[in-house]
């Protein structure tokens, strides 16, 4: 397994938003997380990438116990994270925001940096837009540069948090093409994501939280016409 959750819980004072969760993500794996708002989606992947430590239970990955490990090293050890508002350094070109991600995580040298830029920008549809400040930058090629910045740490697994989020529907699939790529290419995904089609033209297994509870995993289609799902998660009442 690339990724294992043991019991992981959080608490900020009475609410838990964190309760026990157990999953493991496999090697190649690409898996959906879907839920209402306020379910524990993003507290979860803020666990998983180091932002916030858990009250109990385990992080693990490849096999070795990363729970109290800094953001920065689990970067180092292969976790890398998008935003669902993208934060780019506005101020610095498109190029250089992905240099600090491919620096930020492995020792290379100048050359070997630029040359992996150069490629992940030429991946991501970036390259005509190497010189360009971020903050010029529309909402698609942001979304894409959050994936750039994260694809430069040669990560083992990504977490999108909902970056399909505020797209139109050919920039949707646009993405979309993208994910089902850098998928292909042997990243494991796990993706929290509203926009439910996108989700399920990605993952192969899904699984849903609410009030920070796991409550059902399987099949994507199957989890998410089951009764559970329909009256929790979207409101659906029989």
């Amino acid at each position: 397994m690339i990724l294992e959750l043991d019991r992981l819980s959080k608490s900020f004072g009475q609410l838990k938003v964190a309760d026990a969760i157990s999953f493991n993500v496999a090697d190649r794996e690409a898996l959906g997380v879907v839920g209402p708002n306020g379910a524990g989606k993003t507290t979860l992947f803020s666990l998983i990438g180091g932002a916030l430590k858990p009250d109990a239970g385990a992080v693990r990955l490849m096999g070795r116990d990363i729970t109290r490990d800094s953001p920065q090293a689990r970067a180092a050890a292969g976790v890398a994270r998008t935003h669902q508002i993208p934060r780019p350094f506005e101020k610095l070109t498109v190029f250089e925001n992905v240099l600090v991600g491919a620096c930020f995580a492995k020792q290379r040298s100048e050359k070997e940096a630029v040359s992996h830029c150069g490629g992940i920008l030429e991946r991501t549809g970036l390259l005509r837009h190497a010189n360009k400040p971020a903050g010029a930058l529309p909402l698609l090629d942001r979304k894409r540069l959050e994936l750039a910045r994260a694809l430069a740490t040669d990560p083992r697994i990504l977490l999108l948090d909902e970056i399909a989020g505020g797209l139109t529907e050919g920039e949707c699939r646009e993405l979309v093409a993208m994910i089902r790529e850098i998928s292909a290419s042997g990243v494991a995904i796990v993706w929290i994501e509203h926009i439910v089609h996108a989700l399920l033209a990605v993952v192969t297994r899904l699984v849903v939280l609410n009030f920070g509870q796991l409550i059902a995993e399987g099949e994507p289609r199957a989890v998410m016409t089951s009764r559970q799902v329909r009256e929790i998660y979207l409101g659906a009442i029989e």
